[in-house]
């Protein structure tokens, strides 16, 4: 019991720290395009986890070639196809809280793949979970509102979601025999590479570095360098979360990883409410306190492949 709340306290902790670097990205992207945004923070993610890997644990991340396959397709599709299906959806102008919406159906797909084909057990507790949390999740983000249909966008969000489900099923097959930190360096080193040769690092905007950027919000008017931003993004927006919850996922299911990730966008919308004066209104908070419910029932439910 005591390994079940620890997981779910990472998990809860890695969607804090997803969110609270929300603030930095929107203001990095004002600089910097999306997907390099994404190149740099993968790479910087592997240079500062393997850097410390190689000089304490090298034997942590030694790998057979039978393995390097699977690897690989762990972190393209797990890391890197997941940043690159959100951001371009926003890019093509899909509204924000609609990309979210499909990248977490994850839960549902992940669902359907331990019932159809690991022949597994998922509780009617888990599907009415799911169905709560995404209805909770429509009415945080009010996708009714400023709706835009645009095909390539919608359909890089529906790819976002098929691979984040995709990253919650591997991480909880690669995670049962590597430590986290490993599990991570893998997954990002393998999305930098992708990165690295769908955008060559020397085309990379590099004056971004030194650019004074605007906080905006309740910090209007307050410049930082690009530097610092940018690797506030890759240490508290990439490694610390994502070391967060591929830890807690050593203690609970995929699918059940996968709802409690559907906090990420509520806490967000708090972050902005705060930051930006992005105020709620009656509708919102009902949909923040049944996507709660339904996290809890989430953790509740019994799900388990045979």
């Amino acid at each position: 019991m005591l390994s079940k709340h620890r997981g779910e306290f990472l998990l809860i902790l890695g969607a804090f720290f997803f969110s609270l670097s929300g603030i930095v990205v929107t203001v990095v992207m004002k600089h910097l395009p999306a997907l390099r945004l994404a190149e740099v923070r993968s790479v910087s993610a592997v240079v500062i986890l393997g850097t410390y890997v190689l000089l304490t644990r090298p034997e942590i991340i030694k790998v057979q070639k039978s393995e390097i396959p699977r690897l690989a397709l762990y972190g393209v599709v797990g890391f890197a196809f997941v940043n690159f299906g959100y951001l371009l959806g926003i890019e093509r102008g899909v509204p924000l809280g609609l990309v979210l919406i499909i990248e977490f159906t994850a839960s549902i797909w992940i669902a359907l793949w331990i019932k159809l084909v690991r022949k597994g057990h998922v509780s009617n507790e888990m599907w009415l979970a799911v169905i709560l949390s995404l209805t909770g999740l429509i009415l945080v983000a009010k996708v009714w509102q400023g709706f835009k249909f645009d095909l390539i966008g919608i359909t890089a969000a529906t790819l976002c979601a098929f691979c984040l489900a995709a990253y919650f099923l591997m991480s909880e097959r690669i995670g049962k025999k590597r430590e986290p930190i490993a599990t991570l360096i893998f997954g990002m080193g393998f999305a930098s590479a992708f990165w690295l040769i769908v955008l060559p690092p020397w085309t990379f905007p590099f004056e971004v570095f030194s650019t004074q950027m605007d906080l905006g919000g309740i910090a209007k008017g307050t410049m930082l360098p690009g530097w610092l931003l940018i690797g506030a993004a890759a240490i508290f927006g990439t490694v610390v979360p994502y070391m967060l919850v591929l830890s807690g996922m050593k203690y609970l299911s995929a699918s059940t990883s996968s709802v409690i990730g559907m906090l990420e966008p509520v806490i967000a919308g708090a972050f902005a409410w705060i930051w930006f004066a992005q105020s709620w209104d009656a509708i919102q908070l009902a949909g923040a306190a049944i996507v709660l419910v339904g996290i809890y029932l989430a953790d509740r439910a019994k799900t388990a492949a045979s």
